[in-house]
């Protein structure tokens, strides 16, 4: 089974589908080695990101009771967890697309070619093994190559999921870890006023 000559006989329509997989494994090689480069360094932005949103809010959670600036403070991360975790996923789920996709417009191809096939052996009048085999078997070269575009898509979609759900999780470790700060920082700071104003109020007593 000669490409080479696979390409030669082949049609248009052929030809198209296999620019189409040719695509699709450039988009998933880039995707992946994006997601994997970008990965460390969304992770360092995400952190200051969490940490810039709690610090936007301390002025406002002053004057609110312990359980009002928890609540707060909760929902400022997790919207700012949900911002980064949708950053992070971009093009995860076009992995996902050529995963279930690529074997499918392979096996078209390999059954286009089929059928071009047979009709040319049937033009010809000779039936035999030898005639059949060649061709048909230089059309299955497509559903090889829609596997071999969707197995790397699997492999990286798998790998993607699990990088996020690791970042996901260390963001939510990192959250947790900013909203117990923030707490006992308020906590400390209304104990202090409260500490001053009742010395304020003795010394006013006792005048």
């Amino acid at each position: 089974m000669n490409f080479s000559v696979y390409w030669q006989h082949a049609d248009a329509v052929s030809k198209t589908l296999y620019f189409v997989l040719l695509a699709m494994s450039i988009t998933t090689w880039t995707i992946f080695a994006l997601r994997l480069m970008g990965t460390r360094q969304l992770k360092q932005v995400a952190y200051a990101q969490l940490s810039k949103a709690l610090n936007a809010l301390k002025a406002k959670l002053a004057p609110l009771s312990f359980d009002q600036r928890k609540a707060v403070a909760e929902q400022a991360l997790l919207r700012q967890i949900a911002a980064e975790k949708s950053s992070a996923e971009k093009g995860i789920a076009v992995l996902g697309t050529i995963a279930s996709l690529a074997p499918f417009v392979g096996l078209f191809g390999t059954v286009w070619g089929i059928f071009h096939a047979l009709v040319a052996v049937g033009k010809s009048g000779q039936a035999g093994l030898a005639q059949v085999a060649t061709p048909v078997g230089e059309a299955l070269i497509m559903t090889g190559i829609g596997l071999a575009v969707a197995i790397p898509a699997v492999i990286a979609y798998n790998i993607c999921v699990r990088v996020n759900r690791t970042l996901s999780n260390d963001l939510q470790d990192h959250a947790h870890g900013l909203l117990i700060d923030t707490m006992l920082q308020q906590d400390s700071a209304a104990q202090k006023v409260e500490a001053k104003s009742t010395q304020q109020s003795l010394v006013g007593g006792q005048v």
